[in-house]
């Protein structure tokens, strides 16, 4: 008589499922994407990202502090400057005095190596028109007058303190750029996290409310269409051969097929960002009762990293990492 197979015998309990458990999920993995403005008297909370703040620096330093002792893998700063500051090339990106190279300064006095200190590196925040370039006399986004701030912005961002920079735009040429530059400056150990799939996704909309975007229409021109997917394996080779030294997709969610494809063919680590509109849906579903926020969230996060990602960005990543304690 032939055996009764029954693979449901390793589910019977939390033990067993636990202990064999093909994907795991630890707070080393996590990333937390955080936001200082300028012009704060006290944080903010981002009305479509209930919970996430706008920060001011003393706030960005507290909550920084908690993130690394719950033991998340690093912070991505994102800076937003007064409106009055912004301009067409984007001027407060690469300046001194600007609000994201202040905060750089801030968190490596305070945290030095005890974190990944990550920083955005992309001109959008910046922009009066909210674009990720410099926009040339018929207002299409100009590539390679826009490879040149992001070259000054990158150098700002490593004298700040920087560990990993994240060319965000998709520029063709970004990685090539800064790295040649980082390296010509004496910034060889300083790495770059390439936003090496970012698709145009209907999923930011939050995300322009955390930084105080000013655009206006879209960013198809530049971003992937959701509809390529052999074109972003073409974009991570570009990436990998250029010396990213992580490769990153975004979104998650709706992209865990090329979170897959990219994990395959890539010799680096890759990241993926759980997006602002990924964050505020398992938000408002569960603020209505209609889903399991705890169980959504670990569910979300494992099924990235199921997927084939290392690193994962996410709004929720010191509760999380709390959570995994």
């Amino acid at each position: 008589m032939a055996p009764v197979i029954r693979p449901r015998r390793l589910r019977s309990t939390a033990a067993l499922r636990r202990l064999v458990a093909e994907t795991t999920l630890a707070p080393r993995q996590l990333v937390l994407p955080m936001f200082v403005a300028d012009g704060l008297d006290a944080p903010r909370e981002i009305s479509s990202m209930p919970g996430v703040l706008q920060h001011t620096v003393d706030s960005l330093r507290k909550a920084a502090d908690e993130a690394v002792r719950a033991g998340v893998g690093g912070l991505m700063l994102f800076g937003v400057p007064d409106e009055k500051d912004k301009d067409a090339t984007g001027s407060g990106a690469d300046a001194d005095d600007g609000v994201l190279n202040r905060a750089l300064r801030v968190l490596t006095d305070d945290l030095g190596d005890d974190t990944v200190l990550m920083a955005d590196t992309c001109l959008d925040e910046f922009t009066d028109h909210g674009h990720c370039g410099v926009l040339d006399a018929a207002g299409r986004v100009d590539n390679d007058a826009t490879l040149d701030r992001y070259v000054s912005m990158s150098l700002a961002q490593a004298r700040s303190g920087a560990r990993l920079l994240g060319p965000s735009g998709m520029m063709d040429g970004q990685v090539a750029a800064i790295r040649t530059a980082l390296d010509d400056a004496g910034f060889t150990d300083t790495g770059i996290l390439a936003y090496a799939a970012k698709y145009a996704s209907a999923f930011y909309g939050p995300f322009r409310e955390a930084v105080g975007s000013s655009l206006q229409g879209d960013r198809r021109t530049y971003q992937q269409d959701s509809a390529n997917r052999i074109e972003a394996l073409r974009e991570v080779r570009l990436d990998l051969d250029e010396g990213a030294d992580i490769v990153m997709v975004k979104p998650a969610m709706s992209y865990l097929d090329i979170v897959r494809d990219v994990a395959e063919i890539s010799d680096v680590p890759v990241a993926a960002y759980q997006i602002s509109g990924e964050y505020s849906m398992i938000t408002a579903a569960a603020e209505r009762g209609w889903i399991d926020r705890d169980a959504a969230i670990l569910e979300s996060l494992t099924s990235t990293r199921r997927a084939g990602a290392s690193i994962i960005l996410t709004y929720w990543a010191t509760e999380v990492a709390l959570r995994l304690s």
